[in-house]
């Protein structure tokens, strides 16, 4: 098992500071030529056609691989070891930075057009593996902290590189820099490479369909083979319509509407591709070194409150009488720091948002078939940032709409989307219920979580003290619990949507509904048979005097249809809160403290054969010790 290490930990590792070095250069490098590339078609080299047509054929000509070859990209990456691949790669990549060398060299705008189309071809192949390989190099409690790294890195990279690339192709700059630069960044790229660990492959006995178009439809169906992946893979690729949204209309933004500057254009866009990468670190610290999807709606709902306000910022706006502003100027008239706020909350918002989405795709969907799902994905990418500069042009072009009215329309949509999702995969809601429940009103210490098998099925028994000792586990236990609960906590109010969704059993005694309690016990059957985690509460009901009542023999016979590893666990401290009997009826008191410490204690595993209700009963007495 790997040893998880600290957000700055990781990037001093073997198994990850190469490969987030390699992916770095790759930004870099991408932004810098295609930057140069853009300087080069304004400069007026070539006079038959229009800058702004050649900047969208441009354009276009980087995002074609994406739906061209993907899904080839995918089985590849899925078929041959990794390390292997990427180095291969990035070695296609000097070689294609040395032939562009050669266009820049002569100004040949349309040689240049051809080499964006090989490098948007080597980028459609890097991206299956820049996301498929991490799960195999990180730890799963490191898998956030990996993808916090990239996305920060991949802003930052994307910032420098166009900043770069007007640097090095600025009037007065020497002609060779620009070449030597991206020929430069292109070695640095393959060198890094050579330091990546192997990844062996996920399925060697893949074989190639060479039919982009039925294989394109093959990866689709997997990635929407796991219902919870699909969404994240449809709210990945809402977000990179988002972001190319705000970036393509930021320039016309500044110039026509906020009157500035170039630097202040600068200003925004670093603003904004900095606060990404923030949003991305500060997500890995609240996760808790766990995928915790709980933080997307957070997400989501920044995402929409920035830009909203977005519209109605530029409204308090004071505009200059004449010329443009400054920096200086636009900070100092009445809304412009409140500009910069929204800007940066949309980029800390959307870090929120899009890391543990990454971080769910990787950790939830099958290994063997993980590149291929990537593959997908970015093949939806590709098509929401086609959809996102067709509803600009339609909005702002055709509807004759203002851009701050097109922000709010976006933050808006944003809105209906994440609804949408939401309801299709209620999991988002109540990881956020939970998330919230585990981080504002109590303090969750976990010792022995490793205790629990990452896969294959098994059984959980805790003692019961409380109306969220449900809440606690799950938001605890990084795989999906059925918990197996007496109906009438079942039934209570709002409880019940959360445990209705969780996919939570019913019970109750068998002398009183002996109809429910068989089909509990249907149930526990056909989740472990599924080779899913089940969680029950051997007493019965809650304490009502903060003791541990007797254990039940359910455990024994559920063990006894089902031989399952069976793991005690025990919590700590929340005797007396509200949720609990302690001083009258549970959910009638008012909470004591906020932020109240609570401890959930993990034991090792038994086996089957070892397994009698009065032993668990004492093992979870141990666990428990004096603390209530």
């Amino acid at each position: 098992m790997k040893e998880a290490v600290s957000l700055t930990g990781l990037l001093a590792k073997r198994r990850f500071g190469p490969y987030f070095a390699t992916q770095f250069f790759g930004a870099f490098n991408d932004n810098v030529f295609r930057q140069a590339l853009i300087l080069l078609i304004t400069s007026g080299v070539v006079t038959q056609v229009a800058p702004n047509t050649l900047n969208n054929v441009a354009l276009g000509l980087f995002i074609l691989p994406f739906f061209l070859f993907s899904a080839l990209a995918g089985q590849f990456a899925d078929k041959y070891e990794k390390g292997m691949l990427i180095r291969r790669l990035k070695l296609v990549e000097v070689g294609i930075m040395l032939i562009a060398a050669i266009g820049f060299y002569f100004d040949a705008v349309y040689f240049l057009l051809a080499i964006l189309f090989l490098m948007g071809l080597q980028s459609t192949c890097f991206g299956p593996l820049k996301y498929s390989i991490m799960p195999q190099h990180l730890a799963e409690t490191e898998l956030v902290a990996g993808n916090a790294l990239v996305q920060q890195g991949t802003y930052v990279a994307i910032l420098l590189g166009s900043i770069s690339g007007v640097v090095l192709n600025a009037p007065g700059a020497a002609s060779w820099w620009g070449p030597v630069a991206v020929v430069t960044i292109a070695v640095l790229g393959y060198l890094s490479a050579r330091s990546i660990p192997a990844a062996p492959a996920a399925d060697p006995n893949v074989r190639i369909n060479w039919n982009i178009f039925s294989e394109t439809k093959r990866v689709m169906g997997h990635a929407r083979e796991v219902k919870s992946v699909w969404y994240c893979v449809l709210g990945v690729s809402w977000f990179w319509f988002l972001g190319a949204a705000y970036t393509t209309q930021l320039k016309v933004y500044v110039d026509d509407y906020l009157i500035g500057s170039e630097m202040v254009y600068a200003l925004l866009l670093s603003v904004f591709s900095i606060a990404i990468g923030l949003g991305s670190v500060l997500c890995e610290k609240l996760s808790g070194k766990s995928v915790e999807i709980g933080l997307v709606p957070i997400g989501s709902l920044g995402l929409s409150l920035f830009g909203i306000d977005l519209y109605f910022s530029y409204q308090a706006l004071t505009m200059p009488v004449e010329g443009v502003q400054t920096v200086a100027q636009f900070l100092g008239s009445a809304g412009g720091w409140r500009v910069v706020a929204d800007f940066a909350g949309i980029g800390i918002f959307g870090g929120f948002y899009i890391v543990p989405l990454f971080s769910f795709i990787q950790w939830r969907t099958r290994k063997s078939h993980l590149s291929r799902v990537i593959a997908a994905c970015n093949v939806l990418n590709a098509l929401f940032m086609v959809g996102s500069a067709v509803a600009g042009i339609v909005i702002v072009g055709l509807l004759d709409w203002s851009i701050p009215t097109f922000f709010l329309v976006l933050a808006l949509a944003n809105l209906l989307v994440a609804f949408y999702i939401y309801r299709k995969v209620p999991e988002f809601m109540i990881r956020f219920i939970i998330w919230m429940l585990t981080k504002v009103m109590y303090r969750v210490r976990r010792e022995g979580l490793e205790n629990i098998p990452q896969e294959g099925p098994c059984v959980l028994v805790c003692n019961h003290v409380s109306y969220v000792d449900a809440l606690l586990i799950g938001g605890s236990v990084q795989r999906p619990v059925r918990f197996v609960m007496q109906q009438q906590i079942y039934n209570a109010p709002v409880m019940n949507y959360i445990f209705r969704t969780g996919r939570a059993i019913p019970i109750d005694s068998k002398t009183r509904q002996p109809q429910v309690y068989e089909q509990a016990f249907e149930r526990i059957r056909a989740e472990l048979d599924e080779g899913n985690v089940v969680c029950i509460f051997p007493e019965g009901k809650l304490t009502l005097d903060g003791e541990i009542a007797e254990f039940k023999n359910g455990i024994e016979k559920i063990i006894g249809d089902r031989p399952v590893p069976v793991v005690p666990m025990a919590l700590q401290g929340l005797w007396g809160s509200a949720f609990s009997h302690k001083d009258g009826r549970a959910l009638t008191k008012r909470p004591r403290r906020m932020r109240a410490r609570v401890a959930l204690v993990v034991a090792p595993a038994w086996p089957a054969e070892q397994v009698t209700a009065a032993g668990l009963e004492q093992a979870v007495r141990g666990l428990r010790g004096d603390l209530r």
